[in-house]
């Protein structure tokens, strides 16, 4: 959600009208769409400010250091990614295979958007790799979770080593980022959805 921005086109400064989003949401929401697209490193605080339409002095109010901003850019990240995968296997409750095929169709409806700039929490942790970062942090969590929630997956749809199942499916999918951003997204969404048949059959072969 971008600043309300007044006639001449500059961001509207000051309190936020009732309704209006808050200084902290309109930082967040820029540092998502800036530092997504641009890279973390490459978007100065005053970059962010001029955006915003945030005074400076509200953004240091609100946040003690970029760090902190990066910390909370990296969270609303992660959440609005597990409000995505809450809401694309919601459809398919009780079919945890046709759950895992959402999932991947999703992915690559993802990365076959014009928007697409990689994985961010890949692109955080290239950035920022020390695993101490606050930002990094939650970006190695968020790829834990993934793990976890595909061996569950994989547990349920009766693979006879949910471990490994569900950590390839993370794979193919990371790989599958870093595939599109290389490469492209041609073809992908076929050859994502054919490998994770061979390897969910592969478990449940007899």
């Amino acid at each position: 959600m971008k600043a309300k921005r007044s006639r001449r086109g500059a961001p509207r400064r000051g309190a936020p009208r009732r309704g209006e989003p808050s200084a902290r949401e309109r930082l967040v929401e820029t540092a998502i769409e800036l530092f997504y697209q641009e890279g973390v490193r490459a978007i100065g605080i005053d970059t962010v400010v001029e955006r915003s339409g945030v005074s400076k002095s509200s953004l240091y109010r609100t946040f003690a250091s970029k760090d902190e901003l990066i910390a909370a850019f990296a969270k609303e990240q992660d959440r609005r990614f597990w409000q995505w995968w809450g809401e694309t296997i919601r459809r398919f409750d009780g079919s945890p295979r046709a759950q895992i095929n959402a999932l991947l169709s999703g992915v690559a409806k993802q990365i076959a958007s014009p928007q697409f700039r990689g994985c961010p929490f890949i692109n955080l942790a290239i950035e920022f790799p020390s695993r101490q970062h606050a930002g990094t942090a939650i970006a190695c969590g968020n790829k834990r979770e993934v793990r976890r929630r595909l061996r569950d997956l994989s547990r349920e749809i009766g693979a006879h080593d949910p471990r490994q199942l569900g950590d390839r499916l993370a794979l193919l999918i990371d790989g599958a980022y870093g595939h599109a951003t290389t490469l492209g997204a041609a073809r992908l969404k076929r050859e994502l959805i054919e490998t994770a048949r061979l390897l969910i059959d592969a478990q449940l072969a007899n």
